[in-house]
């Protein structure tokens, strides 16, 4: 397979695979941060999370379209405030849907997965219509074109460069509101103890509802970045759905920590393998091996320790 390349030009190689896994490590980190607060957090599987992602994705479309016709000054911007736009339209629909149905299943978690895995159908229908099958992309501004000159044989995408350090900002951010401010404590107190948290008076059915549209609003500003890395489509989500709640759990469901430690070994892991097998080979490798540690540790990577 290596015949006739030098040492310089697979380090090459192995550094351009290596930096491809960072750029799916931050979409997968994107994804899984909204689904671990609502899964970790709230014990719902939300098997229409990937269409929240892609309605991030379908605004920011829109966002780009409507600035450079109307405002085209504005247009290098565009992109923080399709990202707002995004966080707002998914947080406000994930908002909508636990007080209209997931707020009626909390604690029967397979009524939870059939419940939205039918309303990720109605969504992947309602953006067909809407937006028709074709698949969609938009215009970056001139400043996240072209690439960095790491060496004379390594370039790294300006594009992808932005997408790791948004996931950066959006990890320490998450991490602030959750770990750093009295609603995150609240929200901690919700998951330990709901009966001693209403107890004290905290609001459990508005925590609830704001902390499933927080992860749903997370998922739009992935569907934002996602823009960045791939066409939009009505079916873009499901694409990485399975892949999130595998890094989910495998990182430990209810540890941030364990949500980016896995992010990051299973996308270099499938990246260093799709160089040397076929993209579906890889992924079904990267599937058995977690499989495979999960039988061997099936409370994931890290275990939020509890006082009890």
């Amino acid at each position: 397979m290596f015949e006739g390349y030098s040492l310089a030009e697979l380090g090459s190689i192995f550094a351009m695979q290596g930096f491809a896994g960072l750029i799916l490590f931050s979409v997968f980190v994107l994804m899984a941060l909204g689904l671990a607060i609502i899964f970790g957090q709230m014990g719902v599987i939300n098997m229409a999370h990937g269409e929240f992602m892609i309605l991030g994705a379908y605004v920011t479309y829109l966002c780009s379209n409507f600035i450079s016709t109307t405002v085209p000054a504005l247009f290098p911007a565009y992109f923080f405030i399709a990202m707002i736009l995004a966080f707002f339209a998914s947080g406000a629909l994930g908002m909508l849907v636990e007080w209209g149905m997931i707020r009626f299943l909390y604690r029967r978690p397979l009524d939870t997965l059939l419940a939205t895995w039918g309303l990720s159908l109605i969504l992947q229908q309602v953006f067909r219509s809407v937006f028709g099958a074709r698949e969609v992309g938009v215009v970056l501004p001139d400043w996240l074109m072209g690439s960095v000159a790491v060496t004379d044989t390594i370039e790294v995408p300006i594009n992808g460069l932005f997408v790791m350090a948004l996931t950066m900002a959006i990890t320490v951010v998450i991490y602030a509101v959750m770990f750093r401010s009295r609603w995150g404590q609240g929200v901690r107190a919700v998951m330990q103890n709901r009966t001693m948290a209403g107890a004290v008076g905290i609001n459990t059915e508005k925590v609830d509802r704001y902390t499933f549209g927080l992860g749903c609003g997370i998922a739009g500003v992935a569907g934002s970045a996602f823009t960045m890395v791939g066409s939009t489509g009505p079916t873009s989500g499901q694409l990485y759905i399975v892949d999130t709640f595998l890094v989910v759990v495998f990182g430990g469901a209810q540890s941030l920590i364990g949500t980016i430690a896995s992010a990051f070994t299973i996308s270099q892991a499938q990246s260093t393998m799709e160089f040397f097998l076929s993209g579906s080979t890889a992924k079904v490798l990267t599937l058995l091996t977690v499989v495979v540690i999960l039988m061997l540790r099936p409370q994931g990577l890290f275990v939020l320790k509890v006082r009890r």
